[in-house]
Parts: structure tokens; sequence; C-alpha cells
């Protein structure tokens, strides 16, 4: 059989197209490109030990005897996880669409309309569910946005609060208990302290800032809070609730009962349980709070003409911009998980979702009526879809209804030894609620005999008292009634996945991002249910195929990266940052050192960098960089031993943000660990190390892994994201744990997300994608993506200036170009470059990042020459256009870059203008006029949409 031939398909470039990008650098081969760029000290010794390459018919096959092993129970567990119905068109029209997930965040809004309107919808359903003026686009799962809430309260305090260093903050015991572990984590080292206790027994005092409750609890009963709401609002507490997204069409929403945050999870809407993830966390608040609100939130504009558009609102929040002064390092969102559940809210229907609720919770109605029937106790007084049972006095306990459950493929929440919980969901029919009683029954000795509904009896049940029922409307916009036949909905998403450009149609060059291939063969286990119908606390028997895939997948991470421990917890990169700093911190507190609180940042470093110190309660000192782009190894040196005594980390990526692999690395790490402090590498750029360099052989203490750039899982618009931390042994048991999982360290270090390998169902992609490189393949990505970005260096040197280069001359993976020197001449700025690509059917490389005023290129491996070329082809000719202003051909303020990009409204319009021709505006290029791309709305007005900040659909 064939082996290896997917390294053939992944990277972009034949051999043949190689050696004419070899002659056009002016090396003899790959290698010695390489030989010339890395330091020969920190070249790899040996070759990676991952094996040969499989095949893709090979890698199929062995991911479905991998999904074999895995146990499809029935899970009524619950705890914020339920079975769930995606709708065929969504997961043929988004999940395997490239369309979607393959686009990325909508930094460059003009051709993102569709998926900003998509993530609209989304605000605007959670906003109604939740009866709160304002919902962000997604956090990353339930357990982090409650953290995240906690920390905007804290950030939120009143002067007087602030003064009296009021730092308490109240979580109820009946909170999901995974979320009050990622809470406790969040609060540690920012001084926070967190109690936990019996809510009904709650007193506010002037020494809270905020308290959290769940709502339904985590025991399925519903308790009116509004009375205990308002007193605590009167005494300046502010309030946070976690509430289930769909028992709002039937319940009181909490925004109606004074809170200040509702969040929680939207896994039911349309999402699998998938193990844990990815899922989207939703986050709603007041006005009060918008520009504290975490994560991005979408906004209604316009552009240029008074188009309405859509764009990412108030992004003054970015991390680019705050650093270390951000109250949350949030940079991204789960935006393809929102996307589809903003779908399935839509192809519902307010009355769908109602429909949906009520069928859950009549179940679960008949199914507390029945166990009672048998002498088994129920607890909760109003519930949705979770019941709370005690086990008759003198009977078995609860180990036997687990055995006979489990007997008959069902998993229930064993809570003790006298109690149980058992949740249902959509999937859940009459006959499953028969087979759960009989369970029971066998268990405590009972003869059982089957319910039959009576239609009529069964429609007037309820498990909700009227005095908390919901009367207020929700979801009333048009949109929401629209579209319920399968065709209108498949067209309404075609017509918003051709509002934007994604990788399926062009090159994204994003420097810093790494949009490669997301290869097709590893996609195909997102819709497989063997891994998207498994719960996250489901036993380890059950999953003995994720959990092989696992720990093969962290045995090749750990071969490729040079560590001894590893964590695929952090479901970002973000969170990866922020749990690789936990680590260090929670060792050197074990240790005696938890004094260390000095985090030494690089000035060129990722804003989320500094913003992800600042949440592990570290103080960052910035360190210079040279002129030449790199850390300033004096300025290091000096700041190191000025700070020795409490040096904790040190945060430097490498290559590093300038796209340079910076020679004085290894003498960067000896002067933090002469110091006393660990190094932390920022894994963003690893694309340029597997293979032929890696943190462990380096030095580095650990680092976090982006498996959606490096590694081949999308970007999905935004999100989901997967940000592994690797370390070196004497972290490692230090690495996150979890309450409901063993994973992570023995220390037991506390958890940071809500599952315990975070968005386990999308480490199938990364898994197959190094699966079926295999050694070679991915050292010669890497290479490929060198040769790449060093074929693009060559050939725009002669046109815009190349900011920084390394050894040779040469770039590493990416390279910047400076814009500065054109703008300042002409008036033409990085983002008029940007805009004005779009007219040439092209994504704009990294706008302003890390450099004021320059745009930040990444071809990565997958990109073949002719796309390659199509895109200097592009900036040639806007460097032309760039040249008429120069020279006064075209007005400096009025020319065919100024009004970029052009609709087709605008060339097809009877009032065209502008001097230069429709044909330069729309078709600069020969080549584009059988396949052009045109942007659905022209340039768009960000600051009117910042004045006039709308984030929602509202009913005509």
């Amino acid at each position: 059989m064939i082996n290896n031939n997917f390294i053939k398909r992944h990277n972009g470039p034949t051999e043949a197209d190689t050696k004419k990008m070899l002659q056009v650098i002016g090396v003899a081969s790959e290698e010695q490109l390489v030989n010339e760029i890395i330091s020969p000290d920190i070249r790899l010794p040996q070759p990676l030990q991952i094996g040969t390459g499989m095949n893709e018919y090979e890698c199929i096959s062995h991911l479905k005897s991998l999904g074999a092993k895995n146990k499809q129970f029935r899970s009524y567990i619950g705890l914020g996880y339920y079975n769930t119905i995606t709708p065929g068109v969504i997961t043929r029209n988004i999940l395997e669409n490239p369309g979607w997930y393959t686009s990325y965040t909508p930094y460059q809004a003009e051709i993102s309309q569709g998926r900003l309107e998509a993530l609209l919808n989304f605000q605007t359903v959670i906003s109604d569910l939740t009866s709160m003026p304002l919902a962000n686009a997604s956090l990353l799962d339930e357990a982090t946005a409650a953290a995240e809430a906690m920390l905007m309260f804290y950030h939120s305090r009143s002067r007087a609060q602030v003064k009296a260093g009021v730092s308490k903050f109240f979580v109820a015991d009946d909170v999901f208990p995974q979320t009050i572990e990622v809470i406790r984590s969040r609060a540690h080292f920012l001084n926070i302290e967190v109690v936990v206790g019996n809510i009904a027994k709650f007193t506010a005092d002037e020494n809270y800032f905020g308290v959290m409750i769940q709502c339904p609890n985590q025991y399925g009963n519903i308790v009116d809070h509004r009375a205990t709401v308002a007193a605590w609002k009167e005494k300046g507490m502010q309030v946070a609730v976690a509430a289930d997204l769909l028992s709002l069409t039937l319940i009181t929403p909490p925004g109606e009962w004074g809170a200040d945050v509702v969040l929680g999870s939207n896994q039911r809407f349309g999402l699998p349980m998938a193990f844990g993830g990815p899922h989207a966390g939703y986050f709603a608040t007041t006005e009060k709070y918008k520009r504290e609100m975490p994560g991005r939130i979408i906004g209604i504009s316009q552009d240029a003409l008074g188009n309405p558009a859509y764009r990412l609102a108030l992004q003054t929040r970015e991390q680019h911009i705050k650093r270390e002064k951000a109250t949350s390092n949030i940079c991204t969102a789960q935006a393809l998980l929102a996307t589809m559940s903003g779908f399935y809210a839509i192809y519902h229907g307010p009355d769908g979702l109602k429909e949906i609720a009520r069928h859950i919770n009549i179940l679960t109605c008949v199914l507390n009526d029945e166990m009672q029937k048998y002498g088994i106790k129920q607890l909760n007084n109003n519930f949705f879809d979770t019941l709370y049972f005690e086990m008759p006095e003198g009977k078995s306990c609860t180990c036997q209804v687990e055995e006979i459950a489990l007997q008959h493929g069902m998993n229930f929440r064993i809570i003790d030894k006298y109690h149980f919980g058992i949740s249902l969901d959509e999937t859940t029919a009459l006959a499953d609620v028969n087979e759960i009683v009989s369970v029971v029954c066998t268990a405590i000795g009972k003869i059982h005999t089957d319910f039959v509904c009576d239609p009529v009896v069964c429609g007037t049940f309820t498990g909700i008292q009227e005095s908390i029922r919901r009367t207020s409307a929700y979801m009333q916009a048009p949109l929401f009634f629209k579209y319920r036949s399968e065709t209108d909905m498949m067209r309404y998403m075609k017509k918003l996945e051709n509002r934007d450009l994604s990788l399926n149609r062009a090159m994204i060059p994003l420097g810093s991002c790494t949009m490669k291939l997301n290869p097709a063969t590893a996609m195909f286990a997102l819709s497989w249910p063997e891994f998207a119908n498994i719960h996250p606390f489901v036993p380890a028997d059950q999953v003995q195929g994720y959990l092989q895939l696992i720990r093969e997948l962290e045995k090749d991470l750990l071969n490729i990266t040079g560590f001894k421990g590893l964590s695929f917890m952090p479901n970002s990169g973000a969170s990866g940052e922020y749990a690789g700093l936990l680590t260090i911190r929670r060792y050197q507190e074990a240790n005696g050192q938890g004094h260390r609180n000095i985090c030494l940042i690089p000035a060129s470093a990722h804003g989320t960098n500094p913003a992800s110190a600042a949440m592990a309660g570290m103080e960052v000192v910035v360190v210079e960089c040279d002129e030449n782009g790199n850390i300033n190894l004096d300025d290091a040196k000096a700041k190191a031993e000025q700070y020795k005594d409490s040096l904790s980390a040190f945060m430097v990526t490498y290559p590093s943000t300038h796209g340079i692999y910076e020679d004085g690395i290894r003498t960067l790490v000896k002067i933090v660990h002469d110091n006393g402090g660990q190094v932390y590498m920022d894994g963003a750029n690893m694309n340029a190390q597997v293979g032929l360099t890696c943190p462990g052989f380096i030095g580095a203490d650990v680092c976090h892994l982006n498996l959606h750039k490096t590694f081949a899982i999308p970007h999905g618009g935004g999100g989901p994201g997967v940000g592994p931390i690797g370390c070196a042994e004497h972290l490692a048991p230090y690495l996150p744990s979890h309450i409901l999982f063993e994973t992570g360290g023995e220390k037991q270090t506390g958890a940071v997300s809500a599952a315990p390998f975070g968005s386990a169902q999308i480490l199938t992609i990364s898994y197959c994608y190094i699966k079926m490189l295999g050694s070679e393949g991915l050292k010669q990505a890497t290479m490929r993506a060198i040769l790449n970005a060093n074929y693009l260096k060559e050939r725009l040197k002669d046109y815009y200036p190349i900011l920084f280069t390394g050894n040779n001359g040469h770039v590493a993976h990416e390279m910047i170009l400076d814009i500065n020197g054109i703008d300042k001449a002409t008036g033409v700025a990085a983002i008029d470059i940007a805009k004005r690509l779009m007219d040439f059917g092209f994504h704009a490389p990294t706008v302003a990042f890390p450099v004021h005023g320059t745009l930040m290129v990444e071809p990565t491996e997958s990109e073949p020459l002719a796309e390659l070329d199509r895109f200097v082809d592009a900036m040639i000719q806007i460097r032309k256009e760039i040249a008429d202003i120069e020279s006064g051909k075209a007005d400096k303020d009025n020319n065919v870059i100024t009004h970029a990009p052009y609709t087709a409204k605008m060339l097809m319009g009877n009032d065209w203008t502008f001097p230069f021709t429709r044909q330069e505006a729309g078709f600069p290029m020969e080549s584009d006029v059988q396949d052009k791309y045109f942007p659905h709305v022209t340039r768009i007005n960000d600051a009117f949409g910042d004045r006039n900040l709308v984030c929602k659909c509202f009913a005509e």
C-alpha cells in the first residue's frame, strides 16, 4: 500500500516548484536554507520519533478502530452536558463546510460579513433568552465564563470597596463542581477569597463584592432568588447567575430579577457533548459593563456609503492595546460553535425551542411521578430537566442502581451512597423514562410497570410553579420566524457563507496565525457519534478509545516539544498561556517561592502574554528589543538581575514575533535560570520549530501549543482553539487537575477549564495530522513553511522594506513589511493596503502587529507556488498604485486605494464619480475576471459603530 502520500497533499509547492523557489532565494536546497537560518546549537541532534506517516485511508481506518473502543451509553449525568440533536442542515452546511470552519477571526470585517451576521444572531439569542441587553460572541465554556464574571466584578468594585480592600466572592455550593474549581484556580494568585457555602444561609455584607449562583442548580432545583438578589443589590453586591439556556424558555430569566451577569453553556443548542468540547460559553450583561465585558462583541455599524455593516465592536478592549492592564486575556471566541448554536435557535425559532423544553420538562415530570410511586423520594421542589433522588430507607445503596444502569448502557449521576441524579434532554423518549424507572425498581426489589402517556394529560404536566414561569416574549425579530424549511435554512447559510472570504477560496497570509490547510481526512471524525456522543464525566472504561488517542497524541507532542509532561485542559492559546504561568507559580509556591511574581516580557510580545501574566497575579516588566528586532540581552540580563529575588518567569516567543530565529535564545534561557526564574515559551510560532528544534531542547520550562495553528485544527471564524501546555519534568506534578476525572499533576493544582481534556473532540484533528505526516513529513512541512516565507521575501523586498531579517538576510516562517515610509510619503497606511487586497481576492496579512504601520505575512507550507505568485502580483500592483500617488498621477486623497474595497453594487451603479475606471477599481488583475470575489460592503466606519452601539437584532 502507498505510504505517506499525505505529505504531497499537505505541502503546497511541488518538488519542481521548490527548485524554482530555491533559485529565487539563492540556495541549493531546503537544508542549506535552514542551516543558514537556524543556529546549529539549537538544531535537534536526531529526528523525531513519530514513525512513518500513514496514508489517508489507513488513518481513517485507525481512527475508526479507536472510536469503536468508546462506549456510547445513554448519559443522564447532566452537570452542564446533555445529549442533543444537531440538525442535519447545520452539520452538512456549517460543521462540514470549510467555508465556515477555515475562516479567521473577523478582523477584516468587510470580507467577514457572513460570520459576523451569524454571530450577531447568536448574541441576539443569548440576550433575548437571558433578558440582558448585551451578550458577547461567546467564551470558552461555562466554567471559564463564571471565572470571567468574577474578575469583571472584581475590577468593577466601587472606589469605596477598592479602598477598603473588599476581596471576597461568594459561590453557592450547588453551582456545578467543575465551575467552582475553575473559579478557585482563577482567584488563587489574585488575592480574591472565594467563599463556597449554602446560599440559603449566606448573608451579604460589606466584605463581599459579588456572588455566583446557579439556576437550576447542580441538583436540578429551581429556587426563586428574586427577593434575595434585590437585597444583595441594595448592599452593593454584584450578582452572576449561571443558567441553563434552554430552561430560560420556561422560567423567569435572571435578567428580569436583577442579575448583573447571566452566563452558561450553549452546548445543548445543537452541539454534541464531545467528551467535553468544544462548546461555546455564553455571557450576557448590562449596559453598565459594556466596556468591561470579556471577549468579543459584534456590533452593527455602517460602511462608507451608509449601508448597514457588521464589525467587531469596542476593539479597545483587545489585549494588544491594553496588555498588562487588560482585565481578561480572552482574545478569541468559540465562534464556530456559537455560529452552529445560533443557527440551531433560528431553525427551531422561539416556539420550537419552547416545544423542545416542554418535551423535556413533561418527561421529567413523568419520571418524577413514576419514581415516587415506587418509593424513591425526589428532593427538588421545582425542576426543569434534572431530578435529585434519595434511596428509600433500608433499601439498597446507589452502587446497585449504578451497576444495573451500566448493564442497561446508561450513566446516572451517583452523588453519594444514598443520592443520585437524573438529567433528561431532547433525545429522551418515554421508553427511556420507563427503562430508567425499571432499572431503579430492579435495584430496590420492586416490580415495574411501564407508564403509558395520555397526551392530553401529559400536556398539563409541569415541574415549574406558576410564580417563576416565563411570561415575557423572546426572539421576536423577523429572523427567527423566516427559516423553517430546510431549503430556506440551507440558502440562508449559503448566502452568509458567500459574503466571507475563507481558506477554501484564497490564501490567508496572516502572520502569527498560521492559516494552513485543515485536511479533510482529519475533519471527518467531528461528525462521528463514537467521538461526539460521549459525556465528559463517564467512567474511564467507557472512553478507552479517547484515552488511547489522548495518550498517543501526548506522546507525540512530548517528542515534538522535548518535554516530560503535558495537559490538554486549556481550550485556547490564551488559556494555555495562563495555565503555563499558573503551573510555574504553583511549583514556586510549593517550593517556598510563592513571593516570585515578576514576569519579564519582550516589548514585541503578543498582547495576551502580559494579559495572561496579570491574570496569574504577576507584575509585568518589559524588556526592550534592539534595532534588529531581537530581544536586548543586556536589558534582559540587567532586569533579571534587578528582580532576581522575585523573578518568576520570562515569556519569550520563538521564533520571535518579528519572524526571526534569535541566536541568543540559549543565552536568554541561562540568564533567566541563573536568576531563579522559569522560561515560558509562547508556542504561537511552533510551525517554524517542529522537527528542526524544540522548546525542551532549547531549555524552556513550559510552552503552550496552538493546535489550531501548528497542528491543523481550523480557526472556525475565531475559534475553537486548543492550547495544551508541555512542561519540563520538575513542573509536571503541578499541571492542572480535575475534580471529576483523573488527569493532570499529582500535586492537584486545580482546573483551568470545565472539562478534563478541554476541547477533546477536536484533538482527533491534530492526532490525524501528526500520524499522516509522520516524522519526516512534520519536518518537511516546517521546512516548506520557511521556504514559502523566504520566497515571498525575495519577491517583495524590492517593493516593500522588510523590517527585520535574521542570519544571512533570511526570515523564519513569516516576515514583516514596513509600510511606515509609504504612509509618510503618500498617506497610504497598512490598513489601506489591507482593504485594497480585498479587491484582489485576498485576506490581508496581519495589520499593525507586532509593529505599528506594518503588515506581517505568513504563507504557511500549504500554499502552492501559483497562489504565492498571485499574492506577489497583487502586492506589486498595489505598489504601482502607490507609486502613482507618489508621482502625482493619482490624487493623494482620492485614489483607487483610498476608497477600497469596491462592492459589485458600486461597480455596477450609475453614479461612478471616481477619477479612475471601474475596471481599475474592481478588476485590477486580468486573471481575476473569471473568478472575482466581491466584498459585501465597502469600508466600514468603526467610529460610527462605537458611538451607536447596537449588538443584537430587534423585532420590527
